[in-house]
């Protein structure tokens, strides 16, 4: 007789898959789409697979296999997703395919049983059903499907994004440095170092930042590469079944998907690459360089930081503080309107929310500065 703890185990496995298995019939009872349809039937012939194996595993530890019924969750599940359409539960189902995975992972019968990539395969699956809004009812139809689909067609103006926040970023926090040792009436010198120094820590940090951020990007798609590298290399079938039921899932029918899955594999550098971008949504070639990323932080950051800087090589004191101020606002203006290629909004109300949010910094900072000057009499 198994362990306590075993038993146990397995009923917890035999709930979710029984939930699993509740969830798959319930959408393909729903669904008038033939090919989503034929989805869903097929992930509840693998629920049905797996929901077996632990039935089985209780009768050899001497145990009732008697299923339980389906959970209350399973069940809100379903009834929101007959209700208000499935676009609003297809993502928890993806989570809970995620979940599952984990779960299985370290349990030797399952893992045996390849019952992890199965649940891997299930989440990835919802994640392309999710994606492609199912049958013109999921999330495209959604306010959520509109949101993203106005997220990507900005896409092409993310490196516009990135050069406005880092000069912004650049500009508004030397603003605020610089404001604030003027505000303590130091001298001119004073005030050009810190600005510089502002410059190169802030410039620094930042191209150090972005560095470590595309470096661990690039690391972690690599490895998820390497990892469905050796999927397709031990178990190439599953992942043309996998494929297929994805581009199902985007709307091929059933036929089509398959034999576009068959032409994909017979390259398999090009069933890789394909592999990354449908299953993992991975790029390989747009994975980025991380010194181009560290450079270009750098050099955004320091355009924006040597505006507020540049008055004082030239002059001191008020009349230096003024010009800072003047030739910030400028800056930030531009700023604030060259996002509005972005974003469509009015450009001098852009404008001007940020000139009046920089100066607004650096006024704190200065009184700060003015503050503590008089206190301690630097």
């Amino acid at each position: 007789m198994a362990p306590t703890t075993e038993v146990e185990q397995y009923r917890a496995f035999l709930a979710e898959e029984v939930d699993g298995l509740f969830i798959y019939e319930r959408l393909a009872e729903a669904e008038s789409d033939a090919s989503l349809k034929d989805i869903y039937q097929r992930l509840a012939k693998t629920e049905v697979r797996h929901l077996d194996l632990w039935r089985e595993q209780l009768r050899l530890a001497g145990e009732d296999d008697t299923p339980p019924r389906p959970s209350n969750r399973a069940r809100i599940l379903m009834w929101i997703a007959g209700r208000f359409g499935p676009d609003l539960v297809l993502p928890i189902i993806k989570s809970f395919e995620r979940g599952a995975t984990d779960m299985y992972t370290g349990n030797a019968i399952a893992e045996r049983e390849g019952l992890p990539q199965d649940e891997s395969s299930h989440a990835r699956v919802f994640d392309a059903l999710s994606r492609s809004g199912a049958g013109g009812r999921g999330v495209a139809g959604s306010v959520i499907g509109r949101i993203e689909t106005r997220h990507r067609s900005l896409g092409g103006g993310n490196a516009l994004r990135a050069a406005v926040l880092g000069a912004n970023d650049g500009l508004v926090s030397n603003l605020a440095l610089v404001a604030g040792i003027a505000g303590a009436g130091v001298g001119r010198d004073a005030i050009l170092l810190a600005g510089v120094a502002g410059l190169l820590a802030g410039a620094s940090s930042m191209a150090l930042g972005e560095w470590i951020s595309v470096t661990s990007s690039r690391e972690a798609a690599e490895a998820q590469i390497e990892a469905e590298r050796e999927e397709l290399r031990l178990d190439p079938d599953a992942e043309r079944d996998e494929l297929a039921l994805i581009y199902q899932a985007k709307g091929l029918p059933q036929a089509e998907a398959e034999a576009l899955a068959n032409v994909l594999l017979k390259d398999p550098e090009h069933a890789l690459a394909t592999l990354a971008r449908e299953e993992l949504g991975i790029v390989p070639e747009e994975l980025g360089s991380p010194w181009a990323a560290a450079t270009t932080s750098f050099v955004l950051f320091s355009i924006g930081a040597v505006i507020p800087v540049l008055p004082f090589v030239i002059g001191e004191g008020t009349p230096a503080i003024l010009a800072s101020a003047a030739a910030s606002g400028l800056g930030l203006f531009g700023l604030g309107a060259g996002i509005t290629l972005l974003t469509g909004r009015s450009l001098w109300r852009s404008g001007m929310r940020q000139v009046a949010l920089g100066l607004a910094a650096a006024a704190l900072t200065y009184g700060v500065g003015s503050l503590i000057g008089g206190v301690t009499g630097i």
